[in-house]
């Protein structure tokens, strides 16, 4: 089932499938999501609990026991229940499952709620430890974004911009795409990383701890800008999938943590930038996007 939400600025269709974007378009009728062409991606924007990217050997440990678990997690495969809806903001929400519990041995609660306000939409995560131990979690966002607005354009044409920055400092990969400590001195010309990511020789471009959390998506062009503020994430990553010719989007992805790194064990309360929650704690991280036509 899809949920939409419109106001003056934006409508923007979200489905109960893994509380996940559909479609973000302007007034003018210009579609800013990636529509998931399955020849390419076939995802918008998934969502990435309770794990982040791809684990070695497909799992993880807990307390010395091994733990098999599918790339990003179960969330964005899960049917979410809406708790509350009006014509510009929407919850969903799931609980754990004797399914969930396979993979992720504790009970949670996750509540995901888009808030649309003029040209801006936040989305806010909401974590609830419901087990009687410390539950360790991942979280973030995997939204796509269209790289080729108008007739005649090209990625090429698009960049994403780092306000105040002079270079970057993305992390260097191994052979299966799993982190390593060394990191990559990376030029920003006007402040900009041109697309797609392949220009470094990278899967995907993962930075830590930016200056001011804060990127654009522009182009040459047109006038359309796209802005995510995440400054409850300590990581991004930027990817596209690896393709010998223009895939026509990309994915700009806040973080909680680090995904599959050669620099630390494979226990999952170990990972680097793993949230800790308390039995019983809550806590909510949010990230915004806001368009400029």
């Amino acid at each position: 089932m899809n949920i939409t939400l419109k106001n003056d600025k934006l409508t923007v269709v979200i489905s109960t499938l893994g509380a996940e974007i559909q479609s973000m378009t302007t007034p003018s009728g210009t579609e800013l999501m990636w529509q998931a062409d399955p020849a390419i991606w076939g995802r918008h924007a998934p969502l990435l609990f309770p794990i982040i990217g791809r684990l070695k050997d497909q799992q993880y440990t807990l307390e010395g026991k091994v733990i098999k678990i599918s790339q990003h997690g179960f969330a964005r495969d899960t049917e979410f229940t809406v708790d509350q809806q009006s014509d510009t903001s929407v919850a969903f929400s799931i609980t754990d499952s004797p399914e969930t519990k396979k993979v992720y041995p504790f009970s949670f609660r996750l509540s995901i709620t888009y808030r649309l306000k003029d040209n801006v939409l936040e989305k806010v995560h909401t974590v609830t430890n419901r087990s009687d131990c410390v539950m360790p979690y991942e979280i973030g966002g995997h939204d796509g974004y269209r790289t080729t607005l108008n007739p005649g354009e090209s990625m090429a044409d698009y960049a994403i911009e780092f306000p105040g920055q002079t270079e970057i400092h993305p992390f260097q990969m191994d052979e299966h795409c799993f982190l390593t400590p060394e990191k990559l001195s990376y030029p920003l010309v006007g402040g900009k990383l041109p697309m797609p990511p392949k220009v470094l020789g990278l899967d995907t471009v993962v930075l830590e701890k930016l200056p001011v959390n804060r990127v654009t998506l522009s182009n040459c062009k047109n006038p359309i800008r796209l802005t995510v503020e995440f400054a409850d994430f300590d990581y991004l990553g930027i990817w596209t999938m690896p393709m010998d010719f223009d895939t026509h989007y990309v994915c700009i992805e806040p973080w909680t943590t680090l995904p599959e790194c050669t620099f630390v064990s494979s226990e999952l309360s170990g990972k680097a930038g793993i949230r800790l929650l308390q039995p019983g704690q809550t806590e909510s991280l949010s990230y915004t996007v806001t368009v400029e036509e």
